[in-house]
């Protein structure tokens, strides 16, 4: 199975070129490509070690490539660090979700990014446009958290997702790398995120999805893409394989 093509008349978002990164005598990724189209979930599958933190770590900045290129909506691009990528429209969410437990849901939205008011001339966080701000977005995504005064820490592990994937959506994310989302919910929760998922694919979102949980990878996402030991062996359509094919790929059976 080889590099799929490009749905007729889409044009990627994303395009990774023969990214390569050795990290002193590990070669960790040997010349992966990857094509993301708008409204499309892109599954990275492999075990421990096959490369995918890797390869999301470099799309999203925080490690260099030591060879290849990587385009964003058309443009060659290289991010010195995570906030640049953010600028650009890459949010990653990985699997500790990066939230502050001790403030609400208002102030992990804008995390980073507080705005400012001036009061007397002197200037203050402005924490009640925080607030309202992440009410509208938890709302247009159907996110039903009743009391955002709360600390983060007190809401249940499919809320704490689905506030992470709220904060990506506010600051207006074109792609979105999702890191074992499901890891560690119950099934109801499991379910209001792949929920979220479908919506955030029908708004022209481009995905890229990572989890052990072939269940969720069949029943989300639009292609597969395999990796073992650093380099990608296979990539198809999820409609068109089964997890046997990709367990096959997985570990070289």
């Amino acid at each position: 199975m080889g590099q799929m093509d490009s749905v007729v008349g889409s044009s990627p978002l994303l395009e990774a070129e023969n990214l390569s990164k050795r990290f002193g005598g590990v070669h960790a990724l040997k010349g992966v490509s990857l094509t993301l189209l708008p409204s499309e979930v892109l599954a990275l599958a492999g075990d421990n070690g096959a490369g995918k933190s890797t390869l999301i770590k470099i799309i999203s900045g925080v490690h260099h490539a030591d060879g290849g290129s990587l385009r964003y909506a058309g443009k060659e691009m290289k991010f010195d660090n995570p906030h640049q990528a953010r600028d650009c429209g890459i949010e990653t969410i990985y699997q500790d979700l990066a939230l502050a437990d001790n403030l609400d849901v208002g102030a992990n939205v804008f995390l980073g990014r507080e705005p400012v008011r001036r009061i007397f001339g002197l200037p203050m966080v402005d924490r009640r446009l925080m607030r309202e701000e992440a009410e509208k977005t938890l709302r247009a995504l159907d996110i039903h958290i009743h009391r955002l005064s709360s600390p983060i820490g007190s809401l249940s592990g499919g809320q704490r997702q689905s506030v992470a994937i709220g904060r990506a959506i506010h600051w207006k994310a074109r792609v979105l790398i999702m890191d074992e989302p499901t890891a560690a919910l119950g099934v109801p929760e499991q379910r209001k995120v792949m929920e979220l998922i479908a919506n955030l694919k029908g708004s022209g979102v481009g995905i890229i999805f990572i989890s052990h949980n072939l269940i969720d990878i069949f029943q989300v996402s639009d292609r597969i893409m395999v990796l073992r030991r650093g380099s990608k062996v296979g990539e198809v359509r999820t409609s068109e394989t089964n997890p046997d094919e990709i367990v096959r790929l997985m570990v070289g059976g």
